[in-house]
């Protein structure tokens, strides 16, 4: 036996050192939040994707009682992304959460079902989606959604 490590390589910004596209695109999850409907988990979720084209599509976390029916944010971003440009890439991706009315502290990473469907993306277009996780206290930024995923399933396995 021998052991492996992963690394994870991420930035971490305050705000104001953002770029002014992912300061915007930051704004635009961040204002999703609002549009969360979560009345199980009060766990309030917005999402903004930016596609090579320039369009953004949103999205917010969506519950539903008969779990797990409801759908993430950023799934819901990106499958409106796919329906109604399908063949633009996403470049970009901006999460935010929130409960209670605050936003939290440290940035929330997608769920696992999101980090799958947006790797497709990526596996897709052939280029990497950056991501940006919004908190009070720091902005992480990720070159490659890949990162987040590094012990994929792409695709490349099947016949």
């Amino acid at each position: 036996m021998r052991e492996a490590e992963i690394i994870v390589p991420f930035q971490v910004f305050a705000y104001e050192e953002l770029p002014a596209d992912d300061r915007e695109l930051v704004d635009m999850a961040k204002a999703m939040t609002a549009t969360s409907y979560s009345p199980y988990s009060h766990f309030r979720v917005g999402a903004a994707l930016r596609l090579a084209d320039g369009q953004v599509f949103k999205g917010s976390n969506q519950e539903n009682a008969a779990f797990p029916s409801g759908l993430c944010a950023e799934r819901t971003a990106f499958f409106a992304a796919s329906a109604n440009a399908p063949e633009v890439a996403p470049v970009a991706v901006a999460i935010a959460a929130q409960t209670g009315g605050t936003f939290l502290e440290n940035p929330v990473a997608p769920c696992g079902a999101c980090r799958q469907s947006l790797l497709e993306a990526e596996t897709r277009f052939k280029q990497p989606i950056r991501v940006l996780l919004y908190g009070t206290c720091g902005i992480y930024v990720i070159q490659s959604l890949r990162d987040l995923l590094p012990l994929t399933f792409d695709g490349s396995e099947l016949p």
